[in-house]
């Protein structure tokens, strides 16, 4: 093989003026977490939403929580930034089309927000299911001590339920920070697209995207860390992970 390595090339100057081209990966990579980290609120108040209303006995907020997770869980990621992207400003009136066309930063936001919806359904089930992992006299005993339905949930079943599905839910916030990758298809250059500039402005396509894999995994090393301390910190002593 008559690759020619250069590692060096992370200092050298980029054509786009902004620095060297480790500033161009830098920046990408605060951009990947920008959208990540948005997209993740997203997901957990929409999923936290739709996974409760799962769990309720009014059937019509039971349909709707069904349908809301069938409709984002099972069509790809890629099918619904291109709908929120190129689609829906069409399908809209003139006027807000228009606005959502010229929307500064409309990659960012779009990409947010897709991701967000797309992942809100993953944590809704995994919601519905720590929810019904708990003892019904928990919900009973909620109701027997006077409190409404949201109070109950509000004290005595999210907290533990979230507790519960703590580790599901950091492998979903991972996918969620790998997901913003896709919504290099809409124009986002996030930390893969400064990879992909980086390695066709100076064709060193094995250092660029070596680079961009070693940061993907600091950053996930960091986010499960921090998740584990968190683990332990809400672990209730003789109760689940706690001691």
């Amino acid at each position: 093989m008559s690759y020619h390595w250069n590692w060096g090339i992370f200092f050298e100057p980029n054509p786009m003026g902004t620095g060297t081209y480790l500033d161009m990966l830098l920046s990408g990579l605060v951009l990947t977490l920008k959208t990540a980290a948005l997209a993740w609120v997203i997901a957990l108040i929409f999923g936290s939403v739709v996974g409760v209303m799962r769990t309720l006995p009014s059937k019509a907020a039971t349909w709707f929580g069904f349908c809301w997770v069938e409709f984002f869980r099972n069509m790809p990621l890629l099918v619904q930034l291109f709908l929120w992207y190129f689609v829906l400003p069409e399908l809209l009136p003139r006027s807000a089309g228009l606005w959502l066309k010229q929307l500064p930063n409309a990659p960012f936001w779009t990409a947010a927000i897709g991701v967000g919806f797309f992942m809100s359904a993953r944590v809704a089930i995994q919601l519905q299911a720590g929810i019904g992992s708990l003892p019904r006299g928990q919900r009973m005993a909620a109701t027997a001590l006077g409190l409404t339905t949201v109070q109950g949930y509000r004290y005595v079943l999210l907290p533990m339920a979230f507790r519960i599905i703590l580790p599901p839910l950091t492998s979903e916030f991972l996918n969620t920070i790998k997901n913003t990758a896709v919504a290099i298809t809409i124009g986002l250059v996030e930390l893969t697209g400064q990879a992909r500039s980086m390695q066709e402005f100076s064709f060193q396509v094995f250092e660029a995207f070596t680079a961009a894999t070693i940061l993907y995994l600091l950053v996930n090393a960091v986010v499960v860390t921090a998740m584990r301390f968190l683990e332990r910190y809400v672990a209730i002593p003789g109760y689940i992970t706690g001691k």
